[in-house]
């Protein structure tokens, strides 16, 4: 049986980088990974601006100035943003500026225009302002050759936003990761079909092809599959074709209809390893068809959820060249109480803010999906730990 770091090891060993790249409109490279090392071109503000409306002037002309004692200076025009007009502006002079309105050189500050009178041809200054005061610098947000995205980087819609501040129009990225989803057991049922006694509708697939999606993998949900193991050899086999990555859930236990240990021999896989000390999700069956990795999850919703997010989650990001693959622990404090006991090592459901840990639900079985609601972080309890109490602190893989 595998430790939870060793299984993981395992299976990144055996992780090709998807070598393709594409070049993109940034518009449609949302949630793709950087392939390439993008560098502003441009110092963003692109000149001296201002961040308020008000007056650009001389500093030392307003030094002293007071509602007893005002500063008066001429007016020598009005510049607003995006208005392309230069001004010269000498000492007992003044120009009007609009928020976003360029700074002329010769200014060192920006009076804000509550602190005037708002005169046109001539303004009374009532307070000094300190030299570079109000002036948002060029280069002050972004300096020129900045890197702004990195390669391995996922595209966030922050990333989007600086990039068009700098005229970024296309990116290159690295085409997704392609993974096959099948799902087994007589049991299942689809969403909006009959629903005979003893059959239960197909969770695992939807479940899992919406969190491939979340994760910007290209996902193929084929029809799910009964317990046959050459219907589902011949499946993955068809779909390997096109996937970078074959997931399964169900058949990995030891009953009668645990038909993935037949499915791999069938294909020619080779097995890397069965069972992970882990719970729940012990029964994790993973083997590599054609160098492509396989893997088996348990056929019970939270356990294959687990393990799509312990396993699955961070080899398909490695597999996208996303640079941070690895999920992202913390400690956090756990607000509320465990009551059992844990012998083994165990993932429990929570939801983690600010510090802290609480469970999202009592009902902890692997076959539970709901508890899966408003859960954004597992808590992993050590082997040989005793009931967890209120403040205890705790290790949180954070999803």
């Amino acid at each position: 049986m595998e430790t939870l770091e060793s299984a993981l090891l395992l299976l990144t060993e055996h992780v090709h980088l998807v070598a393709q790249t594409e070049q993109l409109p940034l518009g449609a490279a949302l949630g793709r990974v950087c392939a390439q090392e993008v560098a502003s071109p441009m110092d963003v503000p692109p000149f001296d601006r201002s961040p308020l409306d008000g007056y650009a002037l001389h500093s030392a002309d307003i030094a002293g100035a007071s509602r007893e004692a005002p500063a008066v200076l001429t007016v020598v025009g009005e510049a607003c943003a995006g208005c392309g007009a230069r001004f010269d502006v000498a000492h007992g002079q003044a120009l009007r500026l609009m928020t976003g309105a360029p700074v002329p050189p010769m200014c060192d500050c920006v009076i804000r225009q509550e602190d005037t009178d708002e005169g046109m041809e001539t303004v009374r200054v009532f307070a000094p302002e300190g030299h570079g005061k109000n002036i948002c610098r060029a280069g002050e947000d972004v300096p020129r050759g900045t890197v702004l995205l990195h390669r391995g980087e996922r595209i966030t819609s922050a990333h989007i936003g600086v990039l068009a501040s700098v005229g970024v129009t296309d990116v290159t990225v690295y085409r997704p990761v392609r993974a096959a989803l099948l799902c087994t057991g007589d049991e299942l049922a689809q969403p909006g079909g009959p629903l005979r006694f003893g059959q239960i509708y197909d969770a695992n697939r939807a479940v899992l092809t919406a969190r491939l999606c979340e994760m910007g993998v290209a996902a193929d949900a084929l029809p799910s599959c009964p317990d046959e193991p050459q219907a589902v050899a011949d499946a993955l086999e068809e779909a390997a074709r096109q996937a970078d990555v074959l997931l399964t859930t169900g058949g990995v236990s030891v009953g009668k209809k645990d038909i993935m240990h037949r499915v791999l021999p069938l294909m020619g896989a080779q097995r890397l390893f069965w069972k992970v000390a882990m719970k729940p999700g012990s029964p994790l069956l993973c083997g590599l068809y054609e160098g492509k990795l396989v893997l088996c999850l348990s056929g019970n919703p939270f356990a294959a959820l687990a393990c799509f997010e312990v396993f699955a989650a961070p080899v398909l990001r490695r597999l996208a060249g996303q640079g941070d693959w690895q999920t992202p622990r913390v400690r956090a404090t756990l607000q509320g109480s465990f009551a059992k006991a844990s012998p083994g090592r165990r993932l429990i459901r929570a939801r983690c803010e600010g510090g802290t840990v609480r469970l999202t639900g009592e009902n902890h079985s692997s076959g539970s999906l709901a508890t899966m609601i408003g859960c954004n972080a597992l808590i992993d309890i050590p082997a040989g730990s005793g009931p967890l109490s209120d403040g205890d602190e705790v290790e949180v893989l954070l999803l």
